[in-house]
């Protein structure tokens, strides 16, 4: 049991550093942040608690992309659209 949570764990930090690098404040920043939050964490040994914690990481992941599509979304709009009306 320990060893796939384990294995979640690891993955999820993965992940979350992938998608940090394109953080609008900065990939150290993030890393930083990212670090810290799973240091507070990393004494828990309760398998329902470190599932909760699973899922708040895969929550944030997905507000992450939501972040860069939008971002993606407003440059393409600026690049191709104006805003001014004839």
């Amino acid at each position: 049991m320990a060893n796939s949570l384990r294995s979640e764990v690891i993955k999820l930090y993965k992940n979350l550093l992938y998608l940090g690098r394109e953080y609008p404040k900065g990939a150290d920043y993030f890393r930083s942040r990212l670090k810290a939050a799973f240091l507070k964490n990393k004494d828990e040994t309760d398998p329902e608690k470190i599932k909760q914690l699973i899922a708040r990481g895969e929550f944030v992941i997905k507000e992450l992309e939501a972040l860069y599509f939008l971002r993606k979304y407003r440059a393409m709009k600026q690049r191709y659209y104006s805003d001014n009306k004839p």
